[in-house]
């Protein structure tokens, strides 16, 4: 085994960019930077910021199968 110094961490994952301010992630929240961006988007959610549009869907016009 030799020489400890050789040894290489690789990281678990590529760094990636916080989505709320664009610093760099952090291992301890990531995608987040730090833990009040992390809130900040936990907030958006419960808040019903982040909402997905719901659309009727065309096609069955009524509510009628035919």
């Amino acid at each position: 085994m030799g020489n400890d110094s050789d040894v290489r961490v690789e990281p678990l994952r590529k760094p990636r960019k916080c989505p709320e301010c664009g610093r760099p992630s952090t291992r301890e929240n990531y995608p987040f930077c730090s833990d009040r961006c992390r809130q900040l988007d936990l907030s958006r959610w419960l808040t019903g910021s982040y909402a997905i549009p719901v659309t009727e869907d065309e096609s069955k016009p009524g509510g009628e199968e035919q």
